[in-house]
């Protein structure tokens, strides 16, 4: 090993170690590869990024900003429509949900198809009174199973294709990953709607089981604004900030007026009746410094708290939220964004902690008090996805046609090859913005920039492992395998290996790695590489035994209450499944 190598081996070994960690972001620790890289020589300055402008990069944030034109045009819910009659038997139900979101995924990202499915999937259980637990996790292994069919399904395939254009001059076509990706997917299917489900603990029975998740009627009481206190003509947002942010204001009573959410800029004055949603200290401290006068506990729920202008919701906290890592105090949710966060549940259960302090995590399920019509855009710019909806109506579809025709024109573009990926689908979301079927605001604010940044620093620190002898010293070992078992048992291997690496780093920072690797040993076996490029690909997106793999599958470990042990249940068989079915496939279509 020479000094270069070592050097790749150690950037990459270090990355490898903080992705599992987890404490540090993924593109903040591949960002740190790329720097460290470039510090010490195995990248070259000039070329470090490279990756920003690279096809896969470009071609992964077109189709992220196209599946946001997809969800604006209401084509999903449409589709929707016919799981009414499957709802009512549990493996026709799960069938069902997971094979939309699987045909979604296929043409949007893996994600978008998901949070698109997901509050139909907990409404359905609700009226099904069934667990959400039997029913999230199928729907995130089906977005994942349906990324596997198409070259924009998932950025793994992409990237993958990339690969053998830098190879062997030319890329994969839209549906080369079809034949073995269609019967991974239907075969994965197909076991978790008869058998996985049933796998899965049972939890967040049904809906009034739910909503005792959040008992806020236990932590609200009213109190009164004397004329002798020092907040009379202070804002409300100067009474939160005496409470640190651990009270949030539910509702002012004016004489006859009674206001729910009221601005945080609103003065106070005497005689005012404010609802405070709080702990017992938090709220006894208030009431001590500001001389306020204790009226008693409000006996009010949740349904009391909203009107025809001010409305109640559960949403989920996105990987990459602005909320990820931060609490609501020094966010000043309710100063800056105009919500109350009235409760939070962490894994299905809630979180006892005073809610200014809670440092809020991916996955977690936040109950929310807003004003109606400036929902949407909060949520959006926050990061946050809906959850099941308190009898508030918050992504009011278009019902264009346009964006959904557009995209089918960009896939033949790239079909019949007039147009590369990246320009096609680039192409398409310039018309969209165009047309006006997007705004800028949307096209920003669709894009997973964690994903774009991952991707476009993890590029070069992979090439630097293949332009200094890496991956074919990490290629020997198993390549020497062959003189004592056959190629498909090495390919198998090698799928393996890179279903481990991807549970417990990013599928597409997985898929950088491992590329150059199944190109390194196809071709020191002397055997066509698109058999071993299309094996990562597969092992690549097979991100089932964990909740930090993908995306995915931490957007559900809130709402359905599962544990972090609970994913291997059904992914394991899931993985072993995989295996056995596509080792045989892909030798079928793309033979040695």
């Amino acid at each position: 090993m020479n000094t270069d190598q070592f050097i790749v081996f150690a950037i990459i070994g270090l990355a490898l170690i903080l992705f599992i960690w987890g404490r540090i972001r993924y593109d903040v620790v591949a960002m740190m590869a790329l720097i460290g890289s470039v510090i010490l020589g195995v990248v070259p300055a000039d070329t470090a990024f490279e990756g920003f402008g690279h096809p896969a990069v470009i071609t992964v944030a077109a189709v992220l900003i196209i599946s946001q034109a997809l969800r604006n045009s209401g084509i999903v819910e449409l589709a929707t429509r016919f799981l009414e009659p499957a709802a009512g038997h549990p493996t026709l139900h799960i069938l069902a949900l997971t094979a939309v979101v699987a045909v979604c995924s296929a043409f949007m990202n893996n994600v978008g198809a998901l949070a698109l499915m997901l509050p139909i999937a907990i409404g359905s259980a609700y009226n099904s009174k069934r667990p959400t637990s039997e029913v999230l996790m199928p729907l995130s292994f089906g977005s994942l199973l349906g990324g596997l069919t198409t070259l924009i399904g998932t950025p793994p395939n992409i990237i993958i294709s990339s690969f053998r254009q830098a190879e062997t001059g030319q890329n994969f076509a839209m549906f080369d990953f079809l034949p073995v990706g269609l019967g991974v997917a239907l075969t994965g299917i197909l076991f978790i709607s008869v058998v996985g489900w049933r796998l899965l603990p049972k939890r967040a029975v049904n809906n009034s089981e739910h909503e005792n998740l959040f008992q806020i009627e236990d932590y609200i009481a009213e109190v009164r604004i004397p004329e002798n206190s020092p907040y009379v003509g202070h804002r409300l947002v100067d009474l939160e900030t005496l409470a640190q942010g651990n009270v949030a204001v539910v509702a002012l009573v004016r004489r006859e007026d009674r206001m729910l959410a009221p601005s945080g800029y609103m003065r106070l004055k005497a005689e005012d009746i404010l609802t405070l949603e709080s702990d017992t200290d938090t709220l006894q401290r208030v009431v001590d410094e500001a001389n306020l006068e204790l009226v008693g506990s409000a006996d009010e729920s949740s349904q009391e708290l909203q009107s025809d202008r001010v409305g109640i919701l559960e949403a989920v906290v996105t990987p990459g939220s602005r909320l990820e890592g931060r609490t609501a105090h020094n966010m000043q949710l309710h100063t800056h964004h105009g919500i109350n966060t009235l409760g939070v549940a962490r894994q299905g259960q809630p979180v006892n902690e005073r809610i200014g302090r809670v440092r809020f995590m991916p996955g977690d399920v936040l109950l929310i008090q807003g004003i109606r019509e400036e929902m949407p855009e909060t949520l959006a710019s926050l990061g946050l996805l809906p959850l099941a909806e308190r009898e508030l109506s918050l992504t009011p579809k278009r019902g264009s046609i346009i964006a959904p025709l557009l995209f089918a024109l960009a896939i033949l573009l790239v079909v019949f090859g007039i147009l590369p990926p990246q320009i096609s689908f680039l192409g398409a979301v310039g018309t969209m913005v165009l047309l006006g079927e997007l705004n800028l605001k949307e096209l920003y604010e669709s894009v997973d920039w964690s994903i774009i940044v991952l991707l476009a620093a993890m590029i070069p620190v992979g090439m630097a492992l293949e332009t200094t002898g890496g991956t074919a010293m990490i290629a020997y070992p198993l390549v020497s395998l062959s003189e004592h078992f056959p190629v498909w048992a090495i390919m198998g291997l090698l799928i393996f290996i890179t279903m481990v690496l991807s549970d417990v780093m990013n599928n597409a920072a997985t898929a950088v790695l491992m590329a150059p690797i199944g190109i390194s040993i196809a071709n020191s076996l002397g055997v066509n590489i698109d058999t071993f490029l299309i094996a990562i690909a597969i092992g690549s997106s097979s991100t089932y035994l964990t909740p930090i793999g993908h995306q995915s599958n931490l957007l559900v470990m809130g709402p359905g209450g599962y544990k972090f042990g609970d994913y291997w249940r059904m992914g394991l068989p899931l993985d072993i499944i995989i295996l056995v079915v596509s080792v045989p496939l892909i030798l079928w279509i793309w033979p040695l």
